[in-house]
């Protein structure tokens, strides 16, 4: 635990004007990020006693190891830039809401030349319209029939309308009037545009002048007698009135709005969010955080803010935003709603009628979110804790391994030689930090088990090494070695080039803390590094040959403070390093469950990286080695003689009267296909036929 008073800036030195400060921990890491309309006043909130500060802030401030900010001419950009920080640099004591799902969008693809009408989720890209989000993707599906009879804007995948294009023919929603049918030419490129604009129009709720104008065309069609086309008229009316029922009016006046509502308790604060779109809710979402800083309801109320609209513009950003509390500094916030929107935003508390109504529904669903939440958290709570202490408990740990990392081997009779490692932090997998190893050292090909079992024990000890190789190269980067301990005293092939390219004997070559390059900038940014992390336990998938390897690997590199343990498969037995008995845990056991998760984690994405790899290999040609030879003149070759069995059989001139082949480049294709080998014939195992050799060196 730091002190405080070790890392205070001096008096005088902080600006008494707008700005935003980071504070960073011993390894430069960005901890928390912050704003101030001065920074004077609002840093020195954190330096008083530690003992009236919230437990949570004290938490903070003892973490870190330094301080430091930057001035700003305004409010605004402060808020623009902490946002940026926080996005960047993911500080553990920041609040960061994360949606409990990936919500649907209903979406429109104007940036196409048929504008597609389709269900959509993750990150928006530019130029396509949404609406939304839904609770269900049924529920867009059911609207979206509903209005095709009205708007038969195209619906189906690029590779299906091209299949319809070469066919010639529409398909079964062409026929019966819920497609426009543009791949056969029923309408141009620009009347399918029209009917993806007055889709987009009536879902962004002009809804009363459009039904006006069908009725219109209904009341002038029965007058001349036009009953058929009145009728026609009339269903599409009833269609668009039922899709609207789907969403009922809550506020009058066809208001746009964005209504957010807050429950919270001392760890936990839900958030929920109605989007109203011409007075019709068109839209809900929700979040939940853990509060790990001491911030009020205003604050997070500021920081829903920032997650909904940070990357939002235009229209995305309503004309009136409801909220519980207003943030510190409301008049910021509405400026950067306004910057975002393009025109003014109106952020304020609903005292009285609808809107206030409207506030306290959202609100329940709020409060119904939290309870939801803790009730399925306290479950995987209890059970995750209690399979971390069982673990713990079993190998002798002093702490609950709260960051495990498990390795795995995958070959197929000792080709394609790949290791995976997958991370689980909090008995959680972390899948941003699952690497994928290529296998460089070892010493042949594998002929038999017991030579494959000791390629595997190579394998292990080889990818345990490299990792941990790089944890060290990121803490010499960082500056976090101190005295002797210093990676310059350490073997010289303990460190290999680090991420940035950096080859070992120059980062042994520069003192602890201060670039490569000579500079006196910070080593570390802040940002989350690869392999910057130890884990308490690295598991391994095997018995005592590969837990000896991967521990015989942390010796070698000075790692003392890493536990190791292995999982065999066929008794799920538990092996310690130089232990001649495994731990055996009870089948019922929540730890055996995680250690058997994380292991059959780590030896799924290991398999799925080999077979990627044998299938890549396998659909190699022997025409892939012949420089100069591009991909036409391969097909042309193949199409010319039928099979490489026969073109090696060609002759030069005869290769030479290819289209497009000259002699020099025939030449070098006859000397390439001599010097490989031709595979082996493939047998049919059940028939015992020979299959021959097919295009591009597959076989038959």
């Amino acid at each position: 635990m730091a002190d405080p008073s070790t890392y205070r800036p001096k008096p005088g030195e902080i600006p008494d004007s707008p700005g935003v400060y980071r504070f960073r921990d011993e390894h430069r890491r960005v901890i928390y990020v912050g704003k101030a309309k001065s920074l004077r006043q609002r840093l020195a909130n954190y330096f008083q006693d530690l003992a009236g500060l919230h437990p949570r802030t004290r938490t903070m401030v003892t973490t870190a190891a330094s301080v430091e900010w930057t001035v700003v001419s305004t409010e605004v950009e402060a808020l623009q830039l902490e946002y940026s920080w926080i996005k960047e640099f993911d500080p553990r004591f920041n609040v960061k809401y994360r949606d409990d799902k990936s919500y649907p969008h209903l979406a429109v693809t104007l940036n196409e030349e048929f504008p597609r009408v389709q269900v959509m989720r993750g990150a928006k890209r530019k130029g396509v319209r949404y609406f939304g989000p839904y609770a269900h993707a049924w529920a867009i599906r059911e609207t979206v029939d509903l209005m095709l009879r009205v708007f038969p804007v195209r619906t189906c995948s690029a590779g299906v309308f091209r299949n319809h294009v070469q066919k010639g023919r529409p398909c079964l929603l062409g026929y019966i009037g819920k497609c426009s049918a543009p791949c056969v030419g029923r309408v141009t490129p620009e009347e399918h545009r029209e009917l993806a604009e007055e889709f987009c129009d009536f879902m962004a709720g002009r809804t009363g002048t459009y039904i006006r104008r069908l009725e219109q065309r209904m009341n002038e069609a029965a007058e001349e007698m036009e009953y058929e086309k009145a009728a026609r008229l009339r269903d599409d009316i009833q269609a668009l009135r039922r899709a609207l029922e789907k969403n009922a009016v809550v506020l009058g006046d066809a208001t746009d709005a964005d209504l957010i509502a807050l429950a919270e308790d001392e760890l936990e604060a839900a958030v929920q969010i109605f989007h109203v779109r011409g007075g019709r809710v068109r839209g809900q979402r929700g979040w939940v955080t853990d509060k790990v800083e001491a911030v009020d309801a205003g604050g997070l109320v500021e920081h829903a803010l920032q997650q909904l609209y940070g990357e939002e513009s235009g229209d995305a950003v309503p004309k009136e935003v409801l909220v519980p509390a207003l943030p510190e500094d409301p008049a910021a916030v509405t400026q950067w709603l306004g910057d975002r929107r393009g025109s003014n935003v109106s952020l304020r508390v609903p005292q009285r009628g609808d809107k206030k109504d409207l506030m306290e529904t959202v609100q329940r669903n709020a409060q119904q979110a939290l309870a939801l939440h803790k009730t399925k958290r306290a479950s995987d709570l209890t059970t995750r804790s209690r399979a971390l202490e069982e673990i713990a408990e079993a190998l002798g740990l002093d702490s609950a391994p709260l960051r495990i990392e498990c390795f795995d081997i995958s070959h197929l009779q000792g080709e394609d030689v790949v290791a995976s490692m997958v991370v689980f932090e909090d008995g959680l997998p972390r899948k941003s930090e699952y690497r994928r190893f290529q296998i460089k050292g070892r010493a042949g090909d594998a002929q038999d088990e017991h030579s494959a079992g000791q390629d595997d024990v190579r394998s292990m000890h080889e990818v345990v090494s490299r990792r941990f190789k790089r944890y060290l190269a990121e803490k010499d980067r960082t500056g976090e070695w101190i005295g002797a301990d210093s990676p310059a005293d350490l073997p010289a092939d303990v460190l290999e080039a680090d991420p940035a390219g950096i080859p070992a004997s120059v980062l042994e070559a520069v003192p602890a803390g201060i670039p490569a390059d000579g500079s006196t900038a910070p080593v570390d940014d802040g940002r989350p590094k690869r392999f910057a992390y130890p884990p308490q336990l690295v598991v391994v998938d095997g018995g005592q040959p590969q837990v000896a390897a991967a521990q015989r690997a942390l010796d070698e590199l000075g790692i003392d403070d890493v536990a190791v343990c292995g999982l065999a498969k066929r008794l799920e037995e538990v092996w310690l390093p130089g232990e001649d008995d495994p731990v055996v845990l009870p089948r019922s056991s929540e730890g055996l469950y995680l250690l058997q998760r994380v292991r059959d984690t780590a030896h799924d994405f290991a398999i799925r990286y080999q077979r990627s790899k044998r299938t890549k290999r396998i659909r190699t040609s022997p025409l892939d080695a012949v420089p100069g030879l591009g991909e036409r003149r391969k097909q042309a070759l193949i199409k010319h003689f039928g099979s490489v069995k026969r073109l090696r059989q060609a002759t030069i001139e005869q290769i030479t009267e290819v289209p497009g082949m000259g002699r020099k480049t025939a030449e070098s294709l006859v000397a390439a296909l001599a010097e490989a080998a031709p595979a082996a014939p493939a047998v049919n195992t059940a028939t015992g036929e020979i299959m021959e050799e097919d295009n591009g060196g597959s076989t038959r």
